[in-house]
């Protein structure tokens, strides 16, 4: 594939990390990249609450990206109940949150002795979901079956549940289970892999009404930039190859991204104030880099 720059379509990067390092000397022109591609909004996930002020901050700076709030599930270590309540009150305390996570399961790199904390987390974001209506920002490795096992389970209530399986590179026959839940199936760089044949069939079996893209940034750049830092303007590559995959045009594919994301996070829509964030409801530390790449 080409790096020349692909024609902007409007799109929204679901799931991004800048306050990472690695955008630490170079933040304005990365934005300035993604706005060019024609990236109106982005949401930002988090791995700790500790981290969560670093988020705002460059919300702050740039309106069109959005916010989440939560304790990633190879950060299990540090869970307890009280957090449960602090989360809440970070989400309930700016108007910006419209995710509650990243949680989830992950069994590929996490210590056995942490699966039970990572479960009760897990249970724990899903109910802060649902008391303040933000939708469920999932990480899922390695755990598909005890995921969809405590996802089902939420959800036989019949209360509301927005959920979205965050860069997912699960077998077509996982992907099936969590599209027939209704979640939202986002997927990131890895479908551009020449070795991720298995993803590309995933995402065959996802629903255009479901489907999301994002980059995970700066995790797992698109083919032709693997290797290299990934950033929110190589979400078009994503969202390229799907198009291609699923033999529609990138602009037919961009909208309806687009529009889901908007429905599973609720973002304001253009010419309702676009990209510009709400006013605040009221007014850390760096996280485990390893916990949030699905690599």
């Amino acid at each position: 594939m080409s790096t020349a720059v692909l024609p902007a379509a409007p799109l929204v990067d679901t799931h991004v990390h800048l306050n990472y390092p690695d955008f630490a000397e170079d933040l304005p022109q990365v934005a300035e990249r993604w706005r060019q591609a024609g990236i109106r909004q982005l949401v930002h996930s988090c791995v700790t609450p500790a981290e969560f002020p670093q988020l705002q901050a460059i919300a702050d700076q740039y309106p069109e990206v959005f916010l989440s709030v939560g304790l990633h599930p190879l950060e299990a270590r540090q869970w307890q109940p009280a957090l449960a309540e602090k989360i809440a009150q970070l989400a309930a305390g700016d108007r910006r949150v419209v995710a509650i996570g990243e949680t989830g399961l992950d069994f590929y790199k996490s210590d056995p002795s942490d699966i039970e904390r990572q479960k009760e987390s897990f249970r724990a974001h899903i109910a802060i979901a649902r008391e303040q209506d933000l939708a469920l920002i999932v990480h899922c490795r390695e755990a598909a079956a005890a995921t969809y096992e405590i996802l089902q389970e939420a959800m036989a209530t019949g209360e509301s549940l927005r959920v979205v399986m965050h860069c997912w590179s699960g077998s077509p026959e996982e992907t099936r289970l969590f599209v027939e839940l209704g979640c939202f199936i986002s997927f990131s760089g890895i479908v551009t892999f020449k070795n991720a044949e298995t993803v590309r069939r995933s995402a065959l079996e996802v629903p255009l009404s479901q489907l999301l893209v994002e980059t995970d940034c700066p995790f797992l750049a698109p083919t032709p930039f693997r290797g290299k830092r990934n950033e929110p303007a190589h979400v078009q590559r994503v969202a390229q190859t799907l198009a291609e995959l699923l033999q529609i045009p990138l602009e037919d594919l961009a909208q309806q991204t687009s529009q889901n994301a908007a429905r599973l996070f609720r973002l304001p829509q253009q010419g309702d104030g676009g990209g510009d964030p709400p006013a605040l409801r009221a007014a850390g530390n760096q996280p485990n880099r390893e916990a949030c790449a699905n690599r």
